[in-house]
């Protein structure tokens, strides 16, 4: 292996950071349109939100040369280590934290807010890497498979009792990057098969759906001894055990939905699935964010003429809901340059990804990647009225210091073990 040189930027991928500046410079474009008004055009007023913003920005700096200061292996040997400060970070919040719109998610330090749950997903991607790129791991072992859990699931319990289910949610992507390194797909299968099940459960009744599937998996075993009069024989556990999970998951759908499940959580759902019109209530949000969306038309009405815009009439609009900010003003052609920028993120770190020397650097490049891809298919999906409302901050758009610097921290790590491999033979 070759030295490394002492100029903490040498070898880093600058494509990547030219997509970065662009993604938080729009983002605070549209963050200053959608929370300014005619009496606050004063671009370094800090009162406000995009003047805070901009503080966040400017701090976002200082912690890029702080990433890159650390020599590549630092990240690896000492993920174990960062890991643990996350999870009693996150442990600490729920006995030391503010409480704000229900979630106990925020350390306060002289009213400064920080989110741990938004640092915690890059620390979890570098300890899951840890444990994958230890050539003595084999994913196809079950015990092995239990760690990978273990690590993955430990934080989003953490920030589920805080709760905030929109953080937990983005700990599913991980199984992406194990599907990459060799799980099999029959987990991905198997979770999709779920949420299919839960949607058609909470439609339908778990009446119909389970009398449905029982029938399925019956027409199923028919075909197969018709095929194989050995057929029952052979698979026979996994026949029972087909309609055990099946009579047992939709009835635990059912009691979930309806005996835990808070109001205005079923409410969002029967929203989705269109059981419901609620456009003045809890489908508020979306409905207005659909309305300015749709507002924009193909072009846009222009930077600060979105009169829905500067209208408020879409709640925390330079929060969750700041795509529908890009969608009046900046029109189809903006939308689809924001989608088109985040696509290409996905792509150059997938791609130096499978260009790496280092397994632990190629599964945090995965990781990386399958968060940002959640962060943003949620968010956009929840704007746009096609999944129910979440609270997943957009990356580099949503206003925030937590998410700006944790979505900074995931990205730049990356760029860090990414230029190390220039320097290796």
């Amino acid at each position: 292996m070759r030295q490394e040189r002492n100029n903490i930027f040498a070898g880093i991928d600058w494509l990547l950071v030219l997509v970065y500046v662009g993604l938080v410079g729009f983002g605070w474009m549209n963050i200053y349109a959608a929370s300014s008004t005619d009496d606050t055009r004063e671009i370094f007023d800090f009162s406000t939100r995009y003047g805070k913003q901009l503080i966040f920005i400017a701090l976002s700096i200082p912690l890029i040369v702080f990433i890159l200061f650390f020599n590549s292996k630092f990240y690896e040997q000492f993920s174990s280590v960062l890991y643990v400060i996350s999870l009693a970070l996150l442990a600490g919040v729920l006995v030391f934290g503010k409480k704000i719109n229900g979630a106990t998610s925020w350390y306060n330090f002289g009213g400064i807010g920080l989110q741990p749950s938004e640092f915690a997903k890059a620390l979890t991607a570098l300890a899951l890497a840890k444990l994958m790129s230890d050539r003595q791991y084999n994913l196809k072992l079950i015990k092995n498979q239990a760690k990978a859990f273990i690590i993955i699931f430990l934080p989003a319990f953490f920030i589920a009792l805080q709760p905030d289910m929109g953080s937990v949610l983005i700990y599913f992507a991980f199984f992406f990057v194990l599907n990459r390194e060799g799980l099999t797909l029959a987990y991905i299968l198997f979770g999709t098969i779920s949420i299919i099940l839960f949607l058609l459960t909470v439609y339908f009744g778990a009446k119909w759906v389970l009398i449905s599937c029982l029938l399925l998996i019956t027409l199923i075993v028919l075909y197969g001894l018709y095929k194989d009069k050995r057929f029952f024989r052979f698979n026979i556990i996994k026949i029972i055990g087909s309609y055990l999970f099946a009579i047992f998951f939709i009835l635990g759908i059912s009691y979930t939905y309806n005996n835990i499940l808070e109001q205005h959580q079923k409410d969002r759902f029967d929203i989705l699935l269109g059981k419901i019109q609620d456009n003045k209530g809890i489908g508020y949000n979306s409905y207005q964010s659909e309305k300015t969306i749709s507002s924009g038309g193909f072009s846009g009405k222009g930077f600060l003429q979105g009169d829905r815009t500067q209208g408020n009439f879409v709640p925390e609009q330079d929060t969750d809901y700041i795509f529908s900010t890009v969608g009046e003003e900046w029109g189809f052609l903006g939308s689809s340059l924001v989608i088109i920028l985040f696509m290409f993120l996905l792509y150059r770190i997938i791609y130096l990804s499978e260009t790496q020397t280092n397994k632990f650097a190629r599964i945090y490049g995965y990781s990386v990647a399958s968060i940002f891809f959640f962060h943003i298919i949620v968010n956009i999906g929840m704007v746009i009225g096609l999944l129910p409302t979440v609270g997943i901050p957009l990356p580099f758009f949503s206003y925030g210091g937590s998410s700006l610097w944790g979505f900074t921290l995931l990205l730049f790590i990356f760029i860090r073990l990414d230029a190390h491999k220039k320097y290796d033979w």
